[in-house]
């Protein structure tokens, strides 16, 4: 069979109609699965779009992460069949029985819908558009269209409301990047190896016309990606060389623009819900989109633990319900008095919840730790004219603080000044921020992906130094990455790094460090193992990885890095210091 077969049944309490089709401005049709609450009446829509296949359980194309979600939080399976269970989009058991209709539309040449591949382009995004007005415009819909996802169906929420789709009402971006330059393919410049790697693994296996080669659905047996089988030949035919036109754009140009939000067109009410273990791909969009966006009604939530598993507790499916109840719904259900910002700060051994009205934290005593040549953090500078070098490829350099006198609260983003040159006409930074127990064990946490992932991280090729000086702020550089500027030999570079935002309450007697190294950070204990989804070994980074041997040459990037003291040269790490005494609401989580 060659065409696809639009059907509607009654099932688990709901209507759910398979297939439906919508069709862009172009003649392509793209295939969406709708689950409607079974009594009439007029609804409002929760949608996604996005590439993972809308017919592929959870539990079929991502097993490792559903049976650890589901094996250490049990509410996340409880009170749901499980049958409709989707990588990152809600559960239609959870949310029609609150009146809600939800959409999910396989994106343009994924799943169910054919087309040419070509992720966060203007093209995707003028077919979310389309596809937000065709929910709003429907016979079920009462005119109102949110978005609710993760990642992926986070990042391009972003992208349309820069558009401002008119019957877009609402949207919770659930750990969602949003600068296709600096937060996902290129890090202070530094090319992420992440999106071809996520390409082979995530998409060519869902990709249209995969057809006998692809899964069946758990629901109605029917294949996820389409009714067609495509040749090898066809297929890659129908989808860009996703790594490869990463790598052509090396700077942030047109092509990374036209895939990067307009803060100022996100008008939007939204909820942004960050990670602090994201580093390497979400948590800098979540942050910049609720300082930067618009939006007058914008609300900041940030948790730990993986990257998916908060969406589907109970903890995040509540904060969600409510924020749409209000903004869909038009309930009176107390959001407006939802602090703007929730932390689940985190501990040693725990989260604690806190409410807080702004981001960064107003009282923040940004504090500045001096880099030492003796290896120390110190508040106070050393004049000496010194330097110390390390190679590129070896394990770097790591500054201490001395036991802390008092349980230290670090909350927010940090930078980092450095004075640098090296041996050849470039040099990657790659700054990692730490803690170690007073026996100089290193204390790392289950990250978003990784389960060995430091506090925090930051990463700057000494090339792309040029800063924009109308965007950065003390405690954010914020880098133009519009030219070049190779090193001289001899010449002693000034070095802002972006260090992405963390949290923190380092124990009394713990300590902070800061490790400069010239490659990816990676966890000295334990391996991490694997993850369906992945190719790599999980060693302290994930998957989120600045190993292209084409973007970082060895004759380049393999060289000599050195670290420049002298009076007029004092480098520095400024932190976001939380003074005590706030109140909280203690809720613990698992950490």
């Amino acid at each position: 069979m060659n065409t696809h077969q639009h059907r509607s049944e009654t099932r688990d309490g709901m209507r759910i109609d398979f297939d439906v089709p919508i069709a862009m401005d172009d003649g392509v049709v793209l295939r969406a699965d709708v689950f409607r609450p079974v009594k009439s009446g007029l609804y409002p829509a929760l949608l996604t779009y996005g590439p993972y296949a809308k017919g592929l359980a959870f539990q079929d194309g991502y097993p490792s992460a559903w049976e650890r979600m589901v094996t250490q939080h049990p509410d996340v399976a409880a009170g749901s069949s499980n049958r409709y269970q989707n990588w990152e989009v809600v559960d239609p058991e959870k949310w029609v029985p609150h009146d809600y209709i939800c959409v999910r539309v396989d994106s343009r040449g994924c799943g169910c819908s054919p087309g040419f591949i070509d992720h966060f382009s203007p093209r995707e995004t003028r077919d979310f558009y389309a596809c937000i007005e065709w929910a709003g415009m429907q016979a079920w819909s009462n005119g109102k269209v949110g978005l609710n996802g993760v990642s992926y169906y986070g990042i391009n929420q972003w992208h349309v409301a820069s558009l401002q789709p008119p019957h877009l009402a609402a949207m919770c971006i659930w750990e969602g990047a949003a600068d296709w330059y600096r937060d996902m393919t290129h890090h202070g410049g530094i090319l992420s190896t992440f999106w071809a790697n996520w390409y082979d693994m995530q998409v060519k296996t869902v990709q249209y016309g995969a057809g006998e080669r692809g899964r069946r659905s758990r629901v109605h047996d029917e294949l996820v990606c389409g009714p067609q089988t495509l040749t090898e030949a066809q297929l890659q035919a129908n989808r860009c060389d996703f790594g490869s036109d990463i790598r052509a754009h090396p700077l942030d140009d047109d092509y990374h623009k036209a895939r990067s939000p307009d803060w100022s067109k996100v008008t939007v009410p939204f909820l942004s819900a960050a990670n602090w273990g994201g580093q390497g791909l979400h948590p800098r969009g979540n942050f910049e989109g609720f300082v930067r966006a618009a939006s007058k009604e914008k609300w900041l939530e940030a948790h730990g633990i993986e990257h998916w598993t908060h969406f589907y507790t109970d903890y995040g499916r509540e904060l969600q319900l409510r924020f749409f109840d209000h903004f869909l719904h038009g309930r009176d259900n107390g959001w407006t008095r939802q602090p703007r910002v929730l932390l689940q700060v985190r501990h040693i051994d725990r989260f604690v919840e806190r409410a807080e009205s702004d981001w960064p934290l107003k009282r923040t005593r940004w504090t500045r730790f001096y880099l030492r040549p003796d290896g120390t953090l110190s508040a106070t500078a050393s004049a000496k004219a010194v330097k110390v070098t390390f190679d590129a490829m070896d394990d770097g350099v790591t500054f201490l603080t001395p036991p802390l006198p008092r349980d230290t609260e670090l909350t927010g983003p940090s930078a980092l000044k450095l004075f640098v040159s090296s041996s050849t006409n470039d040099a990657d930074i790659f700054a990692i921020l730490r803690v170690f127990s007073p026996d100089l064990k290193e204390v790392v946490f289950q990250g978003a992906i990784d389960p060995h992932t430091p506090i925090a991280q930051g990463w700057l090729r000494a090339s792309h130094r040029k800063l924009d000086h109308k965007l950065s702020k003390p405690w954010r550089p914020y880098h133009s990455h519009d030219e070049k500027r190779p090193l001289k030999r001899g010449e002693i570079a000034e070095l802002d790094v972006e260090i992405w935002p963390t949290c923190i309450v380092v124990p009394k007697g713990y300590r902070v460090a800061l490790t400069l190294r010239g490659k990816d950070y990676e966890y000295g204990g334990s391996s991490g193992g694997r993850l369906s989804n992945f190719k790599n070994e999980l060693k302290g980074c994930g998957p989120f990885l600045h190993d292209d041997p084409m973007d970082r040459p060895p004759a380049i990037f393999a060289g000599a890095t050195s670290l420049h003291w002298s009076r007029s040269r004092k480098p520095y790490l400024l932190l976001p210091v939380i003074p005590p005494g706030q109140n909280s609401r203690s809720k613990s989580r698992q950490s």
